[in-house]
């Protein structure tokens, strides 16, 4: 099972597509390892700087619809490369949320005022979040303040993200 655990990026707008997560031009590259070096180059958000705020997070926290436009599975695997596994959101679109769960990471989705707060709690301050999958919950960390969130995922999400993705899902068990 993959590291749901860490640093949280925060990613303040709704509707960031899968071009602003890795632009199409990338999309000939024939690892996930040459991805690494431009995710979400291509989102323009006032202050936001990939190369400064990127490295050392682990979590995305954004707002609604995130992963929408093309479907492509070098989205959730720039995203992975990175060591991001787990993205938090108030939506997200249906083939991305799934190509996430099938490359054994989660895209959860939280009701809208759950993400405001964890917005407020972060604004100008480290985030940690430390995701207990058994009870599912979030224990979110910052300047000594604790909060805890549960969240939903089915079971068959959870068996997948507990197997490392479809391809490890399917061998074990067909």
């Amino acid at each position: 099972m993959k590291n749901f655990n860490g640093k949280v990026l925060f990613l303040d707008r709704s509707d960031i597509n899968t071009d602003e997560i890795i632009p199409a031009h990338y999309l000939t590259e024939i690892t996930k390892e040459a991805l690494q070096p431009y995710l979400m180059e291509g989102l323009k958000m006032e202050g936001f700087n990939p190369r400064r705020d990127i490295p050392g997070k682990s979590v995305i926290l954004t707002r609604a619809n995130f992963g929408c436009g093309s479907s492509r599975e070098h989205a959730p695997w720039a995203l992975e490369v990175n060591g991001i596994n787990l993205v938090i959101a108030e939506s997200f679109a249906r083939i991305f949320r799934q190509n996430m769960y099938n490359g054994g990471m989660m895209a959860i989705e939280l009701h809208p005022d759950s993400i405001d707060m964890l917005f407020s709690m972060g604004r100008g301050r480290d985030v940690d979040i430390e995701t207990d999958f058994e009870n599912s919950q979030f224990i979110v960390r910052v300047n000594g303040e604790e909060e805890r969130i549960g969240f939903e995922i089915s079971d068959f999400d959870r068996r997948l993200v507990m197997a490392g993705g479809w391809l490890e899902y399917a061998d074990r068990n067909y």
